[in-house]
């Protein structure tokens, strides 16, 4: 598909995107709705130890893929260049100033105040597990990010729209990976916490805001695409370790209540 067939559609692209995402978490919570309702004893996890491998694998393959091709300089790195160079073309300063305020609900300080709050929450409600999850799996995100930054050093796309101004290296997008992280282990934290009837809008928020702080990103031309999809990927996989985690001492805690 050309780069710049994509610039001129990128907002309607996002828009099919986020609504084949909102489809997918749809799905998927329906399927953990049967689960649930099912006789299966391991119905009762919100992650099954199957899945949970399945999606760590893939997620960093995928991760992997996308760094040999930035590392080695190849054809997703074209890519990258002339769909930066045709969005700085086409996309219109009055959208990019809306884009840019979207974005920074994925800045650090902003998901890092947040998260305090949460923590202290969470220790306030006597949910100690959940609070040393919780922290735990959004430093290692912090630290994974940075180290992945100073090992390949990748300059960010030139833009000159001003609405944001980035001096850290581009590869992996640090929005994408902590989006998917803190929004992906805010909802584990609340489906954990809240009745069901909450689940679904639950799941459908934070598939939200982890698609439309990514693609922001690429469309305010401060990320190339393959930092977006890379920061997903490895986020998603450090997410799903830890949810995974998680939801095995969770259980186990809890036959170990009931025996």
């Amino acid at each position: 598909m050309d780069a710049d067939w994509i610039s001129r559609h990128a907002l309607s692209i996002w828009a099919v995107l986020l609504a084949l995402a909102l489809l997918g978490a749809d799905v998927g919570w329906r399927r953990a709705v049967r689960r649930r309702d099912s006789l299966d004893p391991d119905a009762r996890s919100l992650l099954r130890p199957a899945t949970a491998v399945a999606v760590f694998v893939v997620a960093l393959l995928i991760a992997t893929v996308i760094a040999v091709e930035v590392r080695e300089q190849a054809g997703l790195t074209v890519f990258d260049a002339a769909l930066a160079t045709d969005l700085q073309a086409n996309m219109p300063r009055p959208v990019l100033y809306v884009v840019a305020l979207l974005s920074r609900t994925g800045n650090p300080p902003v998901l890092g105040t947040v998260a305090a709050l949460v923590f202290i929450a969470l220790l306030w409600r006597r949910h100690a597990r959940l609070a040393g999850a919780w922290i735990v799996t959004l430093i290692g995100t912090a630290l994974i990010n940075t180290l992945l930054k100073l090992w390949f050093q990748r300059e960010r796309p030139l833009h000159d729209h001003g609405f944001i101004i980035e001096k850290s290296y581009s590869f992996p997008s640090g929005h994408a990976s902590g989006s998917m992280v803190f929004y992906g282990m805010l909802a584990y934290v609340l489906l954990v916490l809240t009745p069901a009837r909450f689940h679904r809008p639950i799941v459908i928020v934070a598939v939200t805001m982890i698609s439309l702080i990514g693609i922001s990103r690429i469309l305010l031309q401060v990320h190339y695409f393959s930092d977006v999809m890379a920061g997903y990927a490895t986020g998603l996989a450090w997410l799903t370790l830890c949810v995974g985690s998680a939801e095995y001492i969770r259980l186990r805690q809890g036959r170990k209540a009931t025996d």
